[in-house]
């Protein structure tokens, strides 16, 4: 079993609802378990047209699938939930990425671990480092808290709510 940390942002539809219907779809994968959940946060988007604002969070996962498998899995979990992919950076009703799995670094045609940009988005950054501020990020020699630390303060990541996993699960999905 590796613990894998997945970014996870909506701006379309109900946001809440989709985040949490996506940690309910993870949750029911085989061969993963949802260890802990950050608080959620609103944040501006970065890139692509003109959009509403994103929730994001980050999700520890404990999972036994390897980082390709698990990368399939939240691909259907977004396709699922009504992503469609029709412009790089649009807005979306799910986003779900790999951004860690344990220590590894990988580099293929179509999984890069570390996540390729997660240096230098806040939106990962910021919930990330309520999970794990003293998570080494391979290949950088520093913690999460020690990137953060260089930075001006996150002001385009807002605490949103700290408690939504604590909420019941969505409505349809159990």
């Amino acid at each position: 079993m590796s613990i894998a940390y997945i970014g996870m942002g909506s701006n379309l539809g109900r946001r809440l609802e989709n985040l949490r219907r996506a940690v309910h779809l993870m949750a029911g994968e085989p061969e993963i378990s949802v260890v802990r959940l950050s608080p959620l946060y609103e944040t501006d988007p970065v890139g692509g047209p003109p959009q509403g604002p994103f929730l994001n969070a980050v999700a520890a996962l404990d999972t036994g699938l390897a980082p390709e498998k698990l990368l399939q899995a939240l691909l259907s979990i977004e396709n699922k939930l009504g992503r469609l992919r029709r412009e790089r950076w649009g807005p979306r009703t799910l986003d779900l990425d790999l951004l860690l799995y344990g220590r590894l670094v990988l580099k293929t045609p179509d999984l890069i671990i570390p996540h390729p940009r997660m240096l230098q988005r806040n939106f990962v950054l910021v919930p990330l480092e309520r999970l794990a501020p003293d998570l080494v990020i391979p290949g950088t020699g520093k913690t999460v808290r020690q990137i953060l630390q260089g930075r001006l303060p996150a002001r385009d990541v807002r605490l949103y709510r700290e408690d939504w996993a604590a909420l019941p699960p969505p409505a349809g999905s159990i």
